[in-house]
């Protein structure tokens, strides 16, 4: 894997915690999250006229847009319902592991193979991603149902990260991402709104941030565009699809040093020794691919 190639997928990495600890921390996650996707589409489709792109070639692949679409309607409604009823510190990590699930479906299903080292390296990652926030003496499985959202919000990243790789050998990014949200936009506005609590206002519940907090909303969304566009163009530069997700975790110890540095939250020794052991799983998958 190519330096530029690493260095495109760690910025990326760096920018994901943004998005989530947003949607967490705000008030009406589900508008936050709709915000995210409708800003998605715009960048993208400002991003094709500039750069003269034809992005109706997109649907010569039309059953990738599809799996990615109905995956990534899938992921975001667990990823909010899951830090609605549970706890970020236990979910983060789980939602984060869809190395897991890329390398088995890869093998499974798509007849990719692996060398032991590129596996190993998973592993650390893997295993460390679950270890730096979790609480020695906590219980995973306190609040059943929050995990069981974590653990499809992983698989559906994974789906997702395996279609868009594919995908990526056909089309530029930026028509990809445009025709998928141009379908993913309205869908997702129709599930938040069927799957709202009973007597939300809709106004209130989806699109009053824009009102009261439009630097936030809009931050979300661009930060999230940049971070998956860099991890788009990595497989188009034909980066190895499971060390390019292995290597995302990343973001989770980065979260670890937002939340001790700027949050003040505890126990940062023993979370910052598996940060550290991530990164020696993340040096691994580097030097094997």
């Amino acid at each position: 894997m190519s330096i530029s190639v690493v260095l495109l997928v760690v910025i990326s990495a760096l920018l994901h915690p943004l998005r989530v600890f947003l949607i967490k921390g705000d008030s009406t996650p589900e508008g936050l999250t709709l915000s995210v996707v409708f800003i998605f589409g715009c960048m993208s489709f400002f991003q094709i006229v500039l750069m003269g792109i034809n992005p109706w070639k997109v649907f010569e692949i039309w059953p990738l847009i599809a799996i990615s679409s109905l995956g990534l309607l899938l992921h975001f409604w667990c990823i909010v319902k899951s830090l609605r009823v549970g706890d970020f510190s236990v979910n983060y990590p789980i939602i984060r592991s869809s190395p897991l699930f890329v390398v088995v479906a890869g093998y499974l299903f798509l007849n990719h193979h692996y060398s032991m080292e590129i596996l190993l390296g998973i592993a650390i990652v893997i295993i460390s991603a679950f270890m730096i926030q979790y609480t020695p003496g906590g219980k995973f499985f306190s609040k059943p149902a929050s995990l069981l959202l974590a653990v499809l919000a992983m698989c559906f990243h994974g789906i997702i990260t395996l279609a868009d790789a594919e995908a990526m050998k056909y089309v530029e990014p930026a028509a990809f991402l445009f025709i998928q949200y141009l379908f993913v936009t309205p869908a997702m506005a129709l599930m938040f709104i069927l799957t709202r609590p009973s007597g939300k206002n809709i106004y209130e519940y989806l699109f009053l941030g824009w009102k009261t907090k439009p630097l936030r909303f809009f931050f979300a969304g661009f930060t999230a565009y940049i971070s998956y566009l860099l991890i788009l163009y990595s497989f188009r530069m034909g980066a190895n699809v499971a060390a390019v997700s292995a290597i995302r975790q990343i973001s989770i110890p980065f979260s670890v040093l937002i939340g001790g540095f700027y949050l003040m939250e505890k126990k940062m020794n023993y979370r910052l020794f598996w940060s550290l052991l991530l990164t020696l799983g993340v040096i691994i998958i580097i030097v094997s691919s």
